[in-house]
C-alpha cells in the first residue's frame, strides 16, 4: 500500500518533467507574438518628418501602395543589425519603407542614416513613442507589413535576420497578387 502511495507523487512527478521537457524542445520563436491589428486599418497619426517641414499624415499616405513600416532608433543595437535588410528590401520594386524614428535623437538619426544609408522613402519622428502606442509597439526594432488598402496584414517583433528577410520577400510577392 505504501509503493502504491509512494508511486502516484513520482509518476505526477515524471508527467510534469515530460511536459516542461517537451515545451523547452518545441521550435518557438519568442518574437512571434501576434498583434491586436492584424488584418485592421492602420492607426491614423500626424507626425513630424525628419528631412522636411511637411507633416506626415497617414491618412494621405497609406493609399494604393505597399508599405512596409518600420520603426527603429539609433540607440538600437538591433535596428543596427537589421538595417542592412531594410536596405535590401528598399529595392524592391513596387514597395515604399516608412522609418518610424521611436523616441531617439533627430540629429543623431540624421547621422546615423549617412552611415548606414537611407532606405526609407520618408522618416517620421515618435519623439514621444505615442504612434508606437498606437501601433501596438512593445520593443524595437519593429515591422509591419501594409497591404495597398492600408490593413495590417503582417508583423515582425525583433530584428530582421536573414531568415526573416527570405520570409518577408516572399511575403511581398504574396501581396503583390
Amino acid at each position: 500500500m505504501k509503493t502504491k502511495l509512494l508511486a502516484i507523487p513520482l509518476i505526477i512527478f515524471f508527467l510534469i518533467l515530460s511536459v516542461f521537457f517537451y515545451l523547452l524542445i518545441l521550435e518557438r520563436d519568442p518574437s512571434d507574438l501576434p498583434s491586436a491589428l492584424i488584418n485592421k486599418k492602420i492607426p491614423t497619426f500626424k507626425a513630424d518628418r525628419l528631412f522636411n517641414e511637411n507633416i506626415f499624415n497617414s491618412e494621405k499616405e497609406f493609399n494604393n501602395d505597399i508599405i512596409i513600416v518600420n520603426f527603429f532608433a539609433t540607440w538600437c543595437g538591433p535596428c543596427r543589425e537589421e538595417h542592412k535588410y531594410i536596405n535590401k528590401l528598399s529595392n524592391n520594386n513596387g514597395v515604399k519603407i516608412l522609418g518610424i524614428n521611436y523616441k531617439d535623437n533627430p540629429n543623431k538619426t540624421k547621422k546615423w542614416l549617412e552611415e548606414l544609408g537611407n532606405p526609407y522613402y520618408a522618416v517620421i519622428l515618435d519623439k514621444k513613442g505615442l504612434i508606437g502606442i498606437e501601433w501596438g509597439v512593445y520593443g524595437i526594432p519593429e515591422t509591419f507589413f501594409v497591404n495597398h488598402e492600408g490593413i495590417i496584414k503582417y508583423r515582425i517583433a525583433g530584428p530582421l535576420t536573414k531568415k526573416k528577410y527570405n520570409v518577408i520577400v516572399s511575403k511581398i510577392k504574396n501581396f503583390k497578387n
